[in-house]
Parts: structure tokens; C-alpha cells; sequence
């Protein structure tokens, strides 16, 4: 069973992580400026070449405060596991800090692998976000470990250090097991009848976190739309699967509490900068990431120059011109042009857009850009994202 509680007991003030109600739907937003969608963010919290996971994490405050400023809707961090360029293994706890440095910004996971977790660990920590940020909490699963099997496989561990039986295949069961938990509405003849996720309903009356399903393939899009829940799907690293994927959405659509219509995003990497070649620079970082990943040699983002002076074999320049042909990047009216070509060939309803290059410093410029050539607020302000 799937239901929404309208959201009550909302703080009056706007003290760091007590937010007043944002207005509206929780799942649908207003586009802004001349933006033919809402756009928001996804922070992989990139570690580059001679960088550290604090300076990343610091990094990220300054960007959910850019965000919040410039007029971006939502800004969602995503699991990841032994991946030595990100530093996003634990989003709820990023997000309860970003909770304390912004004030009206969407906050969300994009996602939590429910896989990996118990139910009842991630009704709790979501159920405390909400209570920390209420009002403006995302809760978005993915079926996928976030890692290597190895990985998945530490993380699952059970009792006597064998293994969980429980993996992607079991995805359907652990989502409703974990909306119960977070509706506290198992029936009283359930095993789990008596157990409760505290902050939640029990505690008296609450909201909760919409949830959104993500995914990169036609499963998660399917039961998204059975479910009548909001859907993002992940065009950054699976870009030919995109349009099948949100026409399965749409026509498996039926009509929830949650939704009375389809609502899918899409991920999106995007670099904007005020030259098209340094742009061009920025983004062959994250193409050689991702080649060193793909090949099983993971590591921290490379710099510009350890980029543009690796040796690529004729095999590894098709892998990243292949993946550099799916990263909107240029200069900022080039950017505008990408993303709204993208949309309309989409049909998404949101774009989330990720930078995934080694500077900080590039990361935030590009998103100060994009927010200004779409005017998606009056103006940015350098004080908010300063330490």
C-alpha cells in the first residue's frame, strides 16, 4: 500500500534545518525562468587528483547554497561504495548536514540502494530527515548495489559473516516492507506488527518523504508507473535507454494517491563554461573516470592536464567520445541549447543536472551559469557560497 500523508505541523521560522513549508506538490515543481522544466541537482561529491573527501563534502555545501539561491528545485546526492573518486557512501547523513546549511531547497537521495539496506534502517533515517527538514525531504531508491559485487556482497553480509540472501531481484518486496514502515501500517497480525520506525506516525501525526523509484533500464520504469509513483531515470550512463524507458513509464502509468499523472526526470551530466574549449577540458576528466571505472581501475578524478595527456588507445578514444557525445557542455548558450533539445526530445519533466569533472571550482561556476542564462532567479550571490 502505497499512500501520502499531507504534510502538518510545519515551523513558522527559518532557522538552518527548519525550513517554513514549501508550498505546493511535494513531487511536482514550477519550471523557473525561461526553463521549459524544473531544474535541480545531483552531487556525486567528486573527489579530484590532490583533493580530499573533506574538501568534496565542504564543496557540496557550497553548492546546495548555490543551488538554493539560483533558483534550482531539488539537490539529491547518490550512493556510492568503494569508489575512491566519490564520497557519497552514506546519503542520509550528507544530507542531514546539508539540512543544516539550507533553508528552502528539496533535499533527496538519488538514490538509496534499497538493496543494501534494511527497510526498517532507511524508514529511520529518512523518517529523522523529515524531522530535521520537514517539508522538503526526497526519498529515491535504486535496485542496484551502487558498487562492484564484491562490494555489494561486504555490504549485505549476515549473521556469522555469510552473506544476505536478499539483492535487486527481492526490489518489489523491500518497497512495500519499507512504505509500511514508513505509514506504520502493517497489519497486527504481521510479524512486524509491533515494530515501529521512530520518527514516524506512532510518534503522532507526520509527513513523509515522497518516494521516487530510479533506475536505468525498463524494470524500475514498469513499477514506477504500476505504482503510480514519480520516476528518474539515469540518461547521464545509460543515454540509449532513456526514451524506451520513459515510454514503459508512461504507458504502465496508473493513477495513485501519489501522482494522478505520469512525472519522470532525468539525470543529465552537464559542464557550462564561459569558453567552450575549457569546458571541453573539464569534461574529458569525468570521460577518463569513467573509462578507468568501466575498466576496473577506479580512482580519484584526474586533473585537466593528467587528462589531456593520457594516452588513449583507439579502443579507449571511442569509449569517451561515445560517453563525452551524452555530456551537454559548452558555453552557456550552448549548454541552454543542449539541455532544451534534450527535453523536448525527452519529454522529461524535471532535468537533474550532474557535473562530473575533478575541480570543485568548475562545478560551482557551471551551475552559477546555467542558473543565469535561464534567469532561473533574480540574481546568484557570491556570499552564499562562501565557507
Amino acid at each position: 500500500m502505497l499512500r501520502r500523508t499531507d504534510p502538518v505541523g510545519r515551523p513558522d521560522d527559518l532557522t538552518p534545518g527548519h525550513p517554513a513549508e514549501a508550498p505546493g506538490d511535494p513531487v511536482r515543481a514550477p519550471s523557473r525562468g525561461t526553463a521549459p522544466v524544473p531544474l535541480s541537482v545531483l552531487d556525486l561529491v567528486t573527489v579530484g587528483a590532490g583533493s580530499t573527501a573533506a574538501d568534496s563534502l565542504r564543496t557540496s555545501v557550497r553548492l546546495a547554497k548555490l543551488a538554493e539561491a539560483s533558483g534550482y528545485h531539488r539537490h539529491w546526492v547518490a550512493e556510492h561504495h568503494s569508489m575512491p573518486g566519490v564520497a557519497s557512501s552514506s546519503p542520509a547523513v550528507i544530507l542531514a548536514h546539508l539540512a543544516a546549511h539550507t533553508r528552502r531547497i528539496r533535499l533527496g537521495s538519488g538514490g538509496v540502494m534499497l538493496p543494501n539496506h534494511a527497510p526498517l534502517a532507511i524508514a529511520e533515517q529518512f523518517g529523522t530527515l523529515e524531522a530535521l527538514a520537514p517539508g522538503r525531504v526526497d526519498l529515491g531508491l535504486g535496485r542496484a548495489p551502487g558498487t562492484d559485487g564484491g562490494t555489494a556482497a561486504a555490504l549485505r553480509r549476515g549473521r556469522a559473516g555469510e552473506r544476505g540472501s536478499e539483492g535487486a531481484e527481492d526490489f518489489p518486496q523491500q518497497l512495500a516492507e519499507l512504505t509500511r514502515f514508513l505509514d506504520d501500517d502493517f497489519p497486527d497480525d504481521h510479524p512486524y506488527g509491533r515494530i515501529h520506525a521512530v520518527p514516524g506516525p506512532v510518534q503522532g501525526p507526520v509527513a513523509r518523504p515522497p518516494i521516487w523509484l530510479l533506475g536505468s533500464s525498463g524494470f524500475s520504469a514498469r513499477l514506477a508507473g504500476v505504482l503510480g509513483l514519480p520516476f528518474a531515470f539515469a540518461h547521464h550512463f545509460s543515454a540509449q535507454n532513456t526514451v524506451p524507458a520513459l515510454d514503459l513509464y508512461r504507458e504502465s502509468f496508473r493513477p495513485s494517491a501519489v501522482l494522478s499523472s505520469p512525472y519522470a526526470l532525468i539525470g543529465v551530466s552537464v559542464l557550462a563554461a564561459d569558453e567552450e574549449r575549457e569546458a571541453r577540458r573539464q569534461v574529458l576528466t569525468g570521460a577518463l573516470s569513467m573509462l578507468r571505472l568501466r575498466t576496473g581501475n577506479p580512482g580519484l578524478i584526474p586533473t585537466p592536464d593528467q587528462a589531456q595527456g593520457y594516452a588513449f588507445t583507439p579502443l579507449e578514444r571511442e569509449f569517451t567520445d561515445g560517453w563525452l557525445s551524452n555530456v551537454v557542455h559548452g558555453t552557456p548558450d550552448a549548454v541552454r541549447a543542449g539541455l532544451d533539445a534534450l527535453q523536448k526530445r525527452t519529454g522529461a519533466d524535471e532535468l537533474m543536472l550532474t557535473a562530473n569533472v575533478h575541480g570543485g571550482e568548475q562545478r560551482l561556476r557551471s551551475y552559477e551559469l546555467i542558473a543565469s542564462v535561464y534567469e532561473l532567479a533574480g540574481q546568484t550571490s557570491a556570499e552564499v557560497v562562501q565557507n
